[in-house]
């Protein structure tokens, strides 16, 4: 099952998506809210098996010895129309490399890929059109700014929104040829501002990024 190909939501991912989202999430200010996020391109890596775990927590495994290792990031947003109205029941789904680089994908290098890390995950808008994801901070490999791969569908859709979010700041960034291939307004509404979230878990980043469907 794929949501890029096959639109198709099972009941465990949706009750799957009702718990990540639990936490209720404001409106991220200050991140170009109203601008659309913009298309990027979905890689060659797109998950190929979202069978066993793949909720919205990437840090643990189930029946994994221990959890991911790489800095632990909650990703919160709201999932909105261009009118800023939320988008209730939405589909949105992340995958990206672990802390060594490795993408949980068979045209990957398997040998050194940390176990412990669940690759990629989905979840299902809340009311408020409110999603969350808790993963690592994204890491740089050869040719690529540390990034987190994003899919999007909403109901009645047919086809999804693919995006990559970027880390703001990251020096990665001013050399990643599908990061400077936005323009600035475009480049806004895909950074990652991340924050010291000790009130949330110790040790832990945060990164607020609203999801603006066109």
């Amino acid at each position: 099952m794929t949501l890029i190909h096959t639109p198709i939501v099972s009941r465990r991912a949706v009750l799957a998506g009702a718990a990540a989202v639990a936490v209720p999430v404001g409106v991220a200010r200050g991140q170009g809210a109203t601008t659309p996020t913009p298309r990027q391109t979905t890689g060659p890596f797109y998950p190929v098996d979202w069978s066993g775990d793949a909720d919205g927590d990437l840090v643990r495994v189930t029946g994994a010895a221990a959890q991911a290792q790489g800095v632990v990031t909650h990703l919160r947003g709201r999932m909105l129309d261009a009118a800023g109205r939320p988008v209730a029941g939405a589909v949105v789904e992340i995958w990206q490399c672990d802390a060594f680089g490795r993408y949980r994908h068979p045209r990957d290098r398997a040998d050194g890929r940390d176990p412990g890390f669940q690759g990629r995950g989905r979840v299902q808008a809340d009311a408020d059109g409110a999603y969350a994801f808790r993963t690592i901070r994204p890491v740089a490999y050869t040719g690529r700014t540390p990034h987190i791969h994003v899919a999007v569908l909403r109901p009645g859709a047919r086809e999804a929104l693919v995006t990559q979010f970027y880390v703001a700041g990251d020096p990665g960034n001013a050399r990643d040829f599908l990061f400077n291939g936005l323009n600035e307004q475009g480049r806004e509404a895909v950074l990652l501002r991340l924050v010291a979230a000790e009130r949330i878990e110790a040790g832990a980043l945060l990164a607020e990024r609203d999801i603006v469907l066109g």
